[in-house]
């Protein structure tokens, strides 16, 4: 009869604490809000240049050579792989944690206690055998076996597991979008350091007809038909000239020790071919549909990954509100003297338990943890939002770049055809003395100037070819 009634409340205590126990707070649910467009424009052709490998999409062998070694030693990218690493196991001791911890436990000890305690007197009169009475002091060594197992009800460490696993797949996308960012960087660093050497040939050349054209005013001035005015403004020309050479070759070491850096080696020479700069011709772009960044693009794929993350750490913390049911056993032998420990059934001793356990008043570290859990699902939610945005508007903004760089380039290319033509007229009238010196030192600075224009629009042409490449979500593959 007392078992039926101890059975019966038992019942009633693990009703009551169910009950209570699901008076949890709600979810805020939310859904991304913004349909990504459906083309970038008027075209519709799902023809994505991503597609193609990097080492297929760049032609020059030198700038392979660099982007393959970068790919190799690039500390930020080794950096990132030991953070897959990490990712990795969480997940083993997230996988752990469902399975039941096992141990071995061995102990020694000794006590004494008072003779006139009711332990102390109970113990005096104690005998094991006829005529031995207990020790004193009383030793304990002890040999078990003990597991410990929390039954996973509401699938809170399940949901912990999965939630591992979707960040250790986001750090392998977050290492993704490193090797797509470090392939643009190098292709950038690499066109801007051949645009310098095809502007540092512009100088010199430029230094050269200033230099002529200076030898012509000092013949000039000794025929009476100049004056010292103009030798020294040619003369500083010249200088300024020179000057900018130096400051070009500056930039030219700058830019290679940023390859250097990219690289992770100690400066050195960047092979490159010495190539018409202007020849170079960007590739041909194929954007595909926006939606396609959603497969292609790493950074879209990783926010995607830790929005699921964040959604199951909701369901894990929610799942401190509810009862939790942990298993307990042990088995082994113990005794006071080490002859008697593997005396049976004696010395034998074991223990099996189950716990209930569940939150009923004051659950204000639990409520602040879920609406904490809450709060990073919404944060992932609005960055993944902001990542597609981001990606779309990076996209666009480079095939706009790409129409308006072409159209660009064709003008200034025609101004610096016309400057080159003034510059050969302008020396003919200069010689026949039937223009000053004035505007044949503005002819040739005009024509520097739109020279050294119009490299770094083709510059800006070629890098744009890759970073559409990069933002298409190219380069990982």
């Amino acid at each position: 009869m007392y078992k039926l009634k101890l059975y019966k409340y038992s019942i009633v205590l693990v009703v009551c604490l169910a009950v209570v126990s699901c008076k949890t707070p709600q979810t805020v649910a939310e859904t991304p809000k913004n349909p990504i467009p459906e083309s970038f424009g008027s075209n519709k052709d799902t023809t994505n240049m991503s597609d193609i490998k990097w080492n297929n999409y760049f032609k020059d062998k030198n700038l392979v050579d660099l982007i393959d070694t970068a790919l190799e030693n690039n500390q930020e990218l080794n950096i990132t792989l030991q953070e897959i690493e990490i990712a990795k196991n969480d997940i083993r001791v997230r996988k752990g944690a469902l399975l039941p911890t096992v141990g071995v436990r061995a102990g020694a000890g000794v006590e004494k206690v008072g003779r006139y305690t009711s332990q102390g007197a109970g113990d005096a009169t104690t005998e094991i055998k006829p005529g031995k009475e207990t020790p004193d002091p009383l030793g304990d060594f002890t040999i078990a076996a003990y597991a410990n197992w929390e039954v996973d009800i509401w699938k809170k460490l399940r949901n912990s597991k999965k939630a591992a696993v979707s960040r250790y797949l986001a750090t392998v996308e977050g290492k993704n979008f490193v090797i797509t960012n470090l392939i643009a960087e190098v292709a950038d660093s690499y066109y801007e350091l051949l645009a310098l050497d095809s502007q540092l040939d512009i100088v010199k050349q430029t230094i050269k007809l200033q230099t002529n054209a200076l030898e012509i005013v000092k013949v000039q001035k000794q025929a009476a038909r100049a004056t010292e005015l103009g030798v020294q403004k040619f003369q500083a020309e010249v200088l300024t000239s020179k000057s900018m050479e130096f400051e070009i070759l500056q930039k030219i070491k700058e830019a290679e020790n940023k390859i250097n850096f990219l690289l992770a080696r100690y400066p050195q020479e960047i092979k490159r071919d010495n190539t018409d700069f202007l020849a170079l011709l960007p590739a041909s772009v194929n954007s595909g549909i926006p939606s396609q960044l959603l497969i292609n693009r790493p950074d879209v794929k990783q926010a995607e990954l830790e929005l699921v993350a964040a959604k199951l750490d909701v369901k894990v913390a929610r799942a401190e509100f509810y009862p939790s049911l942990d298993i307990s056993a042990a088995i082994g032998v113990q005794a006071f003297k080490p002859t008697y420990l593997f005396t049976m059934p004696e010395s034998l001793l074991y223990s099996l338990a189950g716990d209930l356990a569940a939150p009923l008043i004051n659950r204000n570290a639990i409520k602040a943890e879920f609406s904490s859990a809450n709060a990073r699902q919404l944060q992932a939610l609005y960055n993944y939002d902001r990542t597609v945005l981001n990606a779309y508007l990076e996209v666009s903004n480079q095939l706009s770049k790409i129409d308006n760089l072409q159209k660009g380039y064709d003008l200034k290319s025609q101004q610096v055809a016309a400057l080159n033509r003034s510059i050969d007229i302008s020396n003919d009238l200069f010689k026949s003395a039937r223009i000053d010196y004035f505007e044949v030192l503005m002819t040739q600075r005009d024509a520097l100037e739109a020279k050294l224009e119009l490299i770094d629009t083709k510059k800006e042409q070629l890098n744009a070819a890759v970073y559409v490449y990069k933002d298409l979500g190219g380069g990982w593959k």
